[in-house]
């Protein structure tokens, strides 16, 4: 696997009701491995605000890490069959998050890792949602050839004209 990479991060979340609630985001980073542990850093962009998030997912046989450092901090720990809980310090404030993690697995190719974890998300010891984390890491050069440029530059000033029209959701990050 190369350094530079593309990732395709997909959430889903089960909440108590019928419906469940999908995000995907599209995030250039670099990829190592070292010690038979993968690395993962990449930066992330908040709404409405200009300094970027450093992220950096850390994962081997049965155990992800995710580090936030910015706007947003956070160290998730998702091990295998265990209940972990954190702090989440955000601009608006801080929430106690618990992670009771059922299964972390990926599988590694030539040109392809994937990596999923699946846990139950908690927020102040309440049991808030059953989540289901997909990861894909793939060399940038051999990534979807229109990956990149999914958004133009007239998507991205008109995004910024016409705040009103994003969706509540866009704003908020689900794992």
């Amino acid at each position: 696997m190369t350094k530079e990479v593309m990732l395709t991060i997909r959430g889903l979340q089960f909440d108590q009701g019928p419906d469940s609630e999908e995000i995907e985001t599209v995030q250039w980073g670099q990829y190592y491995k070292k010690n038979g542990t993968h690395y993962i850093i990449y930066e992330e962009m908040m709404e409405g605000f200009e300094e970027p998030v450093r992220n950096v997912i850390k994962f081997r046989e049965r155990e992800m890490n995710l580090m936030k450092r910015g706007m947003v901090n956070v160290y998730m720990a998702f091990e295998e069959c265990k209940k972990n809980i954190t702090n989440y310090l955000t601009p608006y404030g801080s929430l106690l998050i618990g992670m009771d993690t059922r299964r972390v697995k990926f599988s590694e190719g030539e040109e392809e890792i994937r990596l999923q974890v699946e846990y139950a998300l908690e927020v102040n010891y309440e049991y808030l949602a059953d989540c289901h984390i997909e990861i894909r890491i793939q060399p940038a050069g051999k990534a979807m050839p229109d990956a990149r440029l999914k958004l133009t530059k007239k998507d991205i000033s008109a995004a910024k004209k016409e705040p009103g029209n994003r969706d509540e959701a866009d704003s908020r990050m689900r794992m």
